[in-house]
């Protein structure tokens, strides 16, 4: 063989081998498995688990099985914890019997009770029949006589002016909240050895009753409220930890949470697959997906709170004994009820909630994750998931949803038999290398101008 030949056959081999090597070579994506996101949520949706009631030993279970998976990836123990669960005792109140609400000493027909502060109400009626939660009056108890009021709105804005009982409208939505607990009202939830928190009860009239007291000269409303019994149990948070390389760069927050509404005072378990066994089957698998990548700049904290239905108690302690300085937190994403796809979002996209308040969904977007804007801005859902509590402490935190309005909303419709399974393997998939960018970047995100909320 000449020279000349030997050099074309070895540039020829050369071009037969790199093809076959080159695969190899780069860099392989990594794909999330739909089997792997129904395994999860077969187990924390299944009967076995009753649904994961607040502060329950099913949503402890939940919790062990989230930290399981946390070890299991090699994720550790987050600074200063030993383990990979952070937990509380709290005291739960419940009414043994019915409440009664009275005008004039009369049983109101049709009155439902949704959530109690723990205390009875008496006091005269004060009547608003205005749209604009912020012209609701002070007074002890309020009548609500407008069906276009944001009752959500109306509820925190009796709240901050100390209203003890607020009466609206029976609507589809009280319906469907009675329906949803059975006709029990949601009580307060306190650390154990603390005052039960102060809270406004709120009740719902039919139409033609809510007339009748507008119109009437009734001036002596009461609730009374049955005996109280109190019961105190641990509420677990799952807490991993990925550790970054820079020490100087922040850690990021990777959140959902694991409990659900349980079982129903009528016996009627509530799986809670979508809300939020869908969020916490995304926390495990980004952690399965990022901790077997290269080492990044940021940490990255993987939560499972506990008690989110009960009022965000498990981000609440998280806020309160953080791993970490919340300083150091560059971002928060929540993720809750990725399940199923809203028709009105673009398909395979999810919202994010607050997406206009900082740049963070639009870094995110920039970089492939499935998210826009919230279609739903009435309905604060920015202030109804536990992002919110880190925000109220200037960590930029939003949440992510699939379908926020989706039917089976806490019913027992929320089943593993209605999700949307490659919708929520696609959803997770979008949001891995938008967050290994963050992680491995100098990027912070920021609140934008009136973006961040005030305490």
């Amino acid at each position: 063989m000449t020279f000349t030949r030997y050099i074309v056959a070895a540039i020829t081999a050369l071009v037969l081998i790199t093809p076959s090597i080159a695969p190899a070579r780069q860099k392989q994506r990594w794909t999330v498995k739909p089997e792997w996101v129904l395994a999860h949520e077969s187990f924390l949706a299944g009967p076995e688990l009753q649904g994961r009631g607040s502060a329950t030993r099913d949503e402890a279970i939940a919790a062990a099985y989230v930290a399981a998976q946390f070890r299991g990836f090699g994720l550790k123990p987050a600074p200063g914890m030993t383990g990979y669960t952070q937990s509380t005792n709290i005291t739960r109140m419940r009414l043994n019997g019915r409440a009664v609400l009275t005008a004039a000493g009369t049983p109101l027909a049709g009155a439902s009770l949704l959530i109690a502060s723990g205390q009875g109400v008496r006091g005269p009626l004060t009547v608003f029949a205005g749209d604009d939660a912020k012209d609701l009056p002070t007074a002890d108890v309020v009548l609500a006589t407008s069906t276009k009021a944001n009752g959500f709105a109306l509820l925190r804005a009796a709240t901050a002016k100390k209203i003890k009982l607020l009466i609206v409208p029976e609507s589809d939505l009280t319906r469907a909240r009675v329906a949803m607990t059975g006709g029990d009202p949601q009580m307060p939830l306190y650390a154990e050895g603390a005052a039960p928190p102060p809270r406004t009860a709120l009740a719902s009239l039919p139409a033609a009753m809510i007339e009748k007291l507008a119109k009437g000269a009734c001036t002596d409303i009461a609730l009374r409220l049955p005996e109280i019994v109190l019961s105190t149990g641990p509420t677990t948070n799952a807490v991993g930890y990925l550790p970054g390389t820079d020490p100087k760069a922040g850690v990021l927050l990777i959140s959902a949470h694991l409990d659900h509404i349980g079982v129903r005072g009528d016996g009627v378990v509530m799986p809670g697959a979508n809300d939020d066994a869908s969020g916490t089957t995304a926390v495990i698998e980004l952690a399965r997906a990022l901790a077997a990548g290269k080492p990044m700049k940021r940490g990255i904290l993987f939560v499972a709170y506990g008690s989110e239905e009960a009022g965000g108690f498990g981000a609440k302690y998280f806020v309160d004994h953080p791993p970490v300085p919340l300083a150091q937190i560059v971002a928060n994403l929540e993720i809750e009820m990725i399940g199923a796809q809203d028709p009105k979002l673009p398909k395979g996209v999810m919202m994010m909630t607050g997406f206009d308040r900082s740049t963070f969904g639009e870094a995110l977007r920039s970089h492939g994750a499935l998210v826009t804007a919230d279609p739903y801005p009435e309905q604060n859902f920015f202030q109804r998931s536990d992002n919110y509590a880190l925000a109220l402490q200037g960590v930029v935190a939003h949440t992510v949803s699939g379908w926020a309005v989706v039917p089976t909303y806490h019913s027992p419709n929320d089943t593993v038999e209605n999700l949307d399974i490659a919708f929520m393997t696609a959803a997770i998939q979008s949001l891995i290398e938008p967050m290994r960018w963050l992680a491995d970047s100098g990027y912070v995100p920021v609140w934008k101008p009136g973006g961040k909320p005030g305490k």
